[in-house]
């Protein structure tokens, strides 16, 4: 999908289109912008004037996407506000909401299976889509399709989407970034050496800055520079498996099938402060908090008929430190309260003298709902052994 997260937005708000508009920072269920709206008013009313600018932003929270005029100016996913704000100051701010995000996604794949059947989902904004069997599917070497898609999502959901058609999943991948937005690129095995070559090493799914660096060191810069080097030269400089792999990526080559059924092995919830949290000069604040993040995992798995019995807690301190800790329990879990109870034990296991920046949630050792046997997994939670609900020091009790 193209800049899916702006592109949702910019339906509720058409007077932004072809504005520099950037989603990001803390998650607020009504935007100060539409706080007074008239009575008969819609979103489409509000005046550009009225939306926050990022220049006026002030904290650490970074973006989750931005539309194709702000990333002209060098703004990125990821990026801190407050540098984004160096570059573009004079770019809307909206804030994230993955509900409605959420529901688009499930809009859009839905329309994908109703004309190709074979669909690995890669996330709420990314799908994989197998052609082959499908009817027409390899007509115009997958064009005739790809353009079919693409007007019926655009129907139903105003959203636009840009599409790589190729032999295999990595040239795919590849390839739907190359005619952004609103494209479709058809990649055949012949076009290897003139198309997938002179890019950069780093447009490969799997090659990530520090491999980068490292390539480059090398004075290799591009794909070809990697498919150039002989296999066992590449697995002597990044390891038998990076190598190999390496190897066969940079010729164009993957045999993995596109799978459409995956069971995720945990669902987890976190959040990073807009400042740092101190456990017990902010336990209101910190607890309100730590408890929403437990019934939102708990939704994602009711939503998506899953139970677990691993509950974990992440933290970062100020000092950008991480540390985590997990609980098995003695059955599957689905709720709020269960999940907080053992999150809330694994708490008492972590320092909580520095300052945080961050709190997640996560529950693992998924089981779907509708298999487990009846009888053992009922009755009320069992606490792991050893262990009690009851608090002993002040600085835990505060969640």
């Amino acid at each position: 999908m193209d800049a899916f997260y702006a592109s949702v937005e910019l339906l509720r708000y058409p007077q932004l289109k072809g504005m520099p508009v950037v989603i990001g920072g803390g998650r607020r269920k009504v935007d100060e912008a539409i706080r007074d709206l008239p009575d008969g008013a819609t979103l489409a009313d509000i005046p550009v004037a009225a939306f926050p600018r990022l220049k006026d932003y002030v904290g650490r929270g970074v973006i989750t996407t931005a539309t194709y005029p702000a990333r002209q100016f060098g703004i990125g996913s990821a990026m801190g506000l407050m540098k984004a704000a160096k570059l573009c100051p004079q770019a809307i701010l909206l804030p994230v909401d993955f509900d409605q995000y959420r529901a688009f996604s499930r809009r859009f794949k839905q329309i994908i299976l109703e004309i190709a059947p074979l669909m690995e989902d890669r996330g709420v904004d990314e799908v994989y889509i197998d052609f082959t069997g499908v009817p027409g599917g390899q007509r115009e070497g997958g064009r005739v399709l790809a353009r079919l898609i693409q007007k019926s999502i655009l129907q139903a959901t105003g959203l636009t989407c840009s599409i790589g058609v190729a032999p295999n999943k990595l040239i795919a991948k590849m390839a739907s970034e190359f005619n952004k937005p609103n494209g479709i690129s058809v990649v055949y095995e012949s076009d290897l050496e003139p198309l997938i070559w002179p890019l950069p090493a780093r447009k490969v799914n799997g090659i990530g800055p520090k491999a980068d660096a490292k390539l480059e060191r090398f004075g290799m810069r591009t794909v070809g520079d990697i498919a150039a080097k002989d296999r066992q030269w590449l697995i002597a400089n990044f390891g038998k498996a990076t190598g190999a792999w390496m190897h066969e990526v940079s010729w164009g080559r993957d045999e993995r099938p596109v799978v459409t059924e995956s069971e995720p092995v945990s669902m987890s919830r976190e959040t990073t402060f807009e400042r740092d949290l101190h456990a017990v000069r902010d336990r209101a604040e910190l607890g309100a908090i730590f408890t929403h993040l437990c019934e939102k995992v708990a939704e994602d798995l009711q939503r998506k008929g899953y139970v677990g019995k691993t509950i974990g807690i992440k933290l970062r301190y100020d000092d950008f430190k991480i540390a985590t800790r997990d609980q098995t329990i003695d059955r599957f879990v689905d709720d709020g309260a269960s999940i907080r109870r053992v999150a809330g034990l694994c708490l008492k296991r972590v320092p909580l003298e520095r300052p945080l920046r961050l709190i997640g949630v996560r529950v693992g050792a998924l089981a779907r709902a509708n298999e487990l046997p009846t009888g053992p997994q009922a009755g009320p939670l069992a606490l792991p052994a050893g262990r009690t609900a009851e608090r002993t020091d002040s600085t835990a009790s505060l969640f």
